[in-house]
């Protein structure tokens, strides 16, 4: 009932002793709270928190028009409803170094497991646009020393992302993970890879964690859980999957009611009332206090 019943203290340490496990751990990206709930009912490992989705939500293009107290507070809203491990897109860092700095701190508050602070000029793009952008390298391991020497929790990720493959090609991005590695960074998010085998060139380089981005509609081929697992990546994501897909669905059922004029042909593409119930505990807010929530659950 309400929200989760582990602390982010307990949420921080699992996720750090799964990573050390060395297998491939799965974070389907949520697009809201009950989302998430569902990521953790279907048996993932963690939860992905996007800065698209976010943009995306508000109506906004991916651009860093967000600010950090509106991606701080849907982050709080979303990891706070799964036992979970969640992550999130922290952009740039949303400023300079002391920016980057409040922003970790800010995140951990928030309940988060860790984040990625990206090397990409102020205001970004989307990570598989052209017309990409980096920083200098001594700006982006600032703003990498900058978030570790913020965070309180040690068990709080710091995960650098680097978007410089597009930019200036696979050595430079090898060279740059190496870099941020260095600077402390606890993890590696290799942006726009093309292949299996850039990724594995990246493993080959680094020994930390290394995240992989599905995203579809993008530069990398969309490879299966196992073909990751085989390079050695220990995080693999799939940002907007479910906004994509929840936004067909609607796009579908609009065009349906239009033409028919009634949603009544849909019902099987719909998640049932029972469903939505069981996903949200319903029942538990009744034996809670059945004076305010008294009903029976339509099978």
């Amino acid at each position: 009932m309400l929200y989760s019943g582990k602390t982010a203290a307990d949420k921080r340490a699992g996720f750090r002793a799964a990573l050390a496990g060395g297998g491939l751990l799965r974070f389907p990206g949520a697009f809201n709270p009950l989302s998430a709930r569902l990521i953790e009912r279907k048996g993932f490992d963690g939860v992905y928190i996007s800065g698209a989705v976010l943009s995306a939500d508000l109506g906004l293009p991916d651009i860093g028009l967000t600010t950090l107290t509106e991606v701080a507070g849907r982050a709080r809203q979303i990891a706070r409803m799964t036992d979970l491990p969640a992550i999130v897109d922290a952009d740039t860092g949303f400023g300079e170094p002391m920016n980057v700095a409040r922003t970790v701190q800010e995140m951990e508050d928030s309940g988060l497991a860790g984040l990625h602070i990206e090397d990409q000029v102020n205001p970004k793009r989307c990570g598989h646009l052209d017309g990409k952008q980096v920083v200098d390298e001594h700006t982006a391991l600032q703003r990498i020393r900058a978030a570790v020497d913020a965070r309180r929790d040690p068990n709080f990720l710091i995960m650098a992302r680097t978007d410089i493959r597009a930019v200036d090609g696979l050595q430079a991005a090898i060279d740059r993970a190496k870099a941020l590695v260095d600077a402390g960074a606890d993890a590696i998010f290799p942006e726009a890879m093309t292949g299996l085998d850039e990724f594995a060139a990246v493993r080959a380089a680094v020994d930390v964690p290394l995240l992989a981005n599905m995203t579809e509609f993008g530069k990398s081929e969309l490879f299966r859980v196992q073909q990751l697992a085989d390079v050695g990546m220990n995080l693999v994501i799939w940002p907007v999957s479910l906004l994509r897909l929840a936004m067909g669905a609607a796009m579908q059922g609009l065009d349906e009611l239009n033409e028919r004029g009634s949603f009544a042909g849909a019902l099987d593409r719909m998640q049932h009332r029972a469903e939505l119930y069981d996903l949200i505990d319903y029942e538990g807010y009744n034996r809670f206090d059945t004076s305010i929530f008294d009903f029976t659950l339509e099978r």
